[in-house]
């Protein structure tokens, strides 16, 4: 699981993370808290995984 803050409302919540092999990866989500609309961009730094969330509007 992998801890996103959403930028609307600032809470934290956890999604499950595509594999590896399919990052760098943009996904349209919705916040679990809020229910508003999200960008999560997914990239890799090695075999690291680096998170950012984007309100849409952004």
């Amino acid at each position: 699981m992998i801890k996103i803050l959403c930028p609307t409302c600032f809470e934290v919540f956890e999604i499950v993370p595509p594999p590896l092999s399919e990052i760098p990866v943009e996904l349209d989500y919705d916040c679990e808290v809020c229910c508003s609309p999200l960008i999560i961009d997914l990239f890799r730094n090695g075999d690291e995984m680096i998170v950012e969330s984007r309100a849409l509007s952004n």
